[in-house]
């Protein structure tokens, strides 16, 4: 089994003026009014971007890449609610694309949408009502968002190659997610992990059990920590080998930094602690050049029948004119020295081959 994975897919904001149906352009952030603002940040670094691009633009050369690789699963974060109304919730950033551009991530065929995370519900409830439409009018399947507590945390399940795969989406405070934000028994919201408690981990790996046979594959996306930084917390750490050991999660799929961290294998399964952004209008943005944020990776993960891990490729891309182009070979170098220093603490090195960054098994 082939599964692709990638990070936060940001297509609200300065992505969404460039699209065909432009929300309302209008910002209650701190320092910037206007979502036409970004746009026009990025354009001082890259050039001119084109406007009322065609659905498949922003995704660029990523697609042609990933077709080839031919997984059996697209899995993303969606990171963005969907609506053209609602109040701006009090948090400083406010994500939302227009409905009408939900084409936008249908081009990308991906197979799940990831929402339990801090801006899926950006303007309200009403906005992450408006989100489960869109995706549903768009024949688009979601995971840890829902008009209940019991929808938000069930799984998402697939049979793909002769093997049941089960996918339960989680997002925690640490990232930013609202408590308020957690779905109750009769109100749509996000399934949000409270804490890291050991209650917090019965809780969650009951619902695992619940749904999951021990001979299925458990992928959990977890939207954990802050934005910048390589550092594992050691919590993080515990909670997601114990996630492995006594729940039966195969793969970690962890997001919220806005750059790639560190990938450990334990007892033969995965663990992105980060993937990073996949997609953002973040390119006029100055202030964390260190991280070079506009390197991304996909990422492809290989399992045998037991949902151990065989292969794990990473596939990248530089965001630029708010789209995902192919790489050079100075870029993907850096990424891969980045990658193999932070993966090494974990004892594991990553090298270049083919144009794809190779975890070493």
């Amino acid at each position: 089994m082939r599964i692709f994975l990638c990070g936060d897919v940001m297509t609200g904001r300065g992505i969404d003026q460039i699209l065909p149906h432009p929300c309302d352009p209008v910002l209650f952030e701190p320092y910037m009014t206007s979502a036409i603002n970004y746009v026009r940040l990025a354009e001082a670094w890259t050039g001119d971007i084109p406007r009322r691009v065609p659905p498949d633009y922003i995704w660029g050369d990523a697609p042609g890449e990933i077709e080839a690789a031919a997984p059996n699963l697209r899995i993303i974060n969606l990171e963005t609610s969907i609506t053209a109304d609602g109040t701006p919730e009090p948090k400083g950033i406010n994500y939302r694309m227009h409905p009408d551009n939900t084409p936008a991530i249908a081009a990308f065929k991906p197979d799940a949408c990831v929402l339990a995370n801090n801006h899926i519900a950006d303007w309200g409830p009403e906005s992450l009502t408006d989100t489960l439409d869109a995706l549903t009018a768009a024949g688009l399947a979601y995971v840890g968002a829902g008009r209940n507590a019991e929808e938000a945390a069930r799984p998402l399940t697939v049979e793909t190659q002769g093997a049941r795969l089960h996918l339960f989406a989680v997002a925690c405070p640490s990232s930013g997610t609202p408590d308020h934000w957690a779905a109750g028994s009769d109100t749509p919201g996000v399934h949000v992990l409270a804490d890291m408690s050991t209650t917090s981990f019965e809780r969650l790996a009951r619902n695992i059990a619940a749904y999951s046979a021990p001979e299925d594959v458990v992928v959990l996306s977890i939207h954990w920590g802050g934005n910048w930084g390589y550092e594992i917390s050691e919590r993080h750490r515990e909670f997601a080998h114990g996630l492995i050991e006594h729940a039966g999660v195969d793969i970690i799929f962890g997001h919220s930094s806005h750059h790639p961290k560190a990938i450990e294998v334990h007892k033969g399964r995965p663990i992105l602690y980060g993937c990073g952004d996949f997609l953002n209008d973040y390119e006029g943005i100055r202030g964390h050049e260190s991280y070079r944020p506009e390197l991304v990776l996909g990422y492809l993960l290989d399992l045998d029948t037991n949902g151990a891990l065989t292969r794990l490729e990473m596939l990248p891309f530089r965001l630029r004119k708010f789209r995902l182009n192919r790489i050079s070979a100075e870029e993907a170098e850096w990424l891969r020295a980045r990658l193999d220093r932070e993966c090494r603490k974990f004892g594991r090195g990553v090298r270049l081959a083919d144009g794809r960054l190779v975890l070493e098994i």
